[in-house]
């Protein structure tokens, strides 16, 4: 797990955007209920495993096997690691990279999210909800990128709150949005959500994946609103298959 005494940088970049990257208010998603057990539960068959028509693990992989690099250096993906060994990638539509998965807990206290179950919670993400409040990271499937540095800027690919991305982890694929920024020099990080629907342990402070994640964030793909679970899924499964070539 990284070592979260980075994650006051993290807070920093996050109020600093608050107030430039609140989406314009809409309806609120029903999976961003006040009981993330409950949201869970409404939306297990949305995550479920996936269909014969959907794209596999193993096509994305197989369109990420080699990296034009488009960030200046490499990522480090725990503060305590000795090299930078992760690079940020990029294609006409998307841009990836491999690294490892740790646990973003932050924004909304509920029941798994909280600075009981983490000791290094913070009650903001840098992009808020439809409604202007944090988001919700044990119901909404969220991507933590790095803030912004001489390295890699997330906007200047395309990227910001909402963008869609697709995770993949062993045999599963995920979809879900960018919903908060880490610090400048580390990469690898999701929301409990999005780890618990790869079938990786959620726990903020024990639980993530050591290696062998793939992020694939897509261009110019922002859905409204940012915590719709459906939207992502609906709008991730499509720019999936035309990035594997189905379309």
């Amino acid at each position: 797990m990284r070592t979260r005494l980075l994650a006051l940088t993290s807070a920093a970049c996050g109020v600093a955007l608050l107030g430039a990257a609140a989406l314009p208010a809409s309806a609120s998603d029903p999976a961003s209920a006040s009981d993330p057990a409950s949201a869970f539960g409404r939306d297990a068959d949305a995550d479920a495993d996936t269909g014969p028509d959907e794209v596999t693990a193993a096509e994305l992989l197989a369109e990420v096997r080699a990296c034009s690099r488009i960030s200046k250096g490499r990522y480090r993906t725990d503060s305590g690691s000795a090299k930078a060994t992760v690079p940020v990638c990029g294609t006409r539509d998307a841009v990836f990279w491999k690294a490892d998965m740790d646990i973003d807990c932050d924004g909304r206290k509920t029941r798994a999210c909280n600075r009981k179950t983490d000791p290094y919670f913070l009650p903001e993400t840098a992009f808020q909800s439809s409604r202007g409040k944090p988001l919700d990271s044990a119901a909404l499937p969220h991507v933590v990128v790095p803030g912004p540095s001489k390295v890699w800027d997330y906007r200047q690919s395309g990227l910001t709150g909402g963008s869609v991305v697709a995770v993949v982890y062993r045999d599963r694929v995920r979809y879900g949005v960018i919903g908060d920024t880490g610090p400048t020099g580390i990469i690898g990080e999701a929301s409990y959500a999005m780890a618990k629907a790869l079938g990786i342990d959620p726990d903020p402070s024990t639980g993530g994946a050591e290696s062998g994640v793939t992020y694939i964030a897509f261009k110019d793909s922002r859905i409204s609103p940012i915590e719709s679970r459906a939207r992502a899924r609906s709008r991730g499964a499509a720019l999936a298959g035309e990035f594997v070539g189905r379309s």
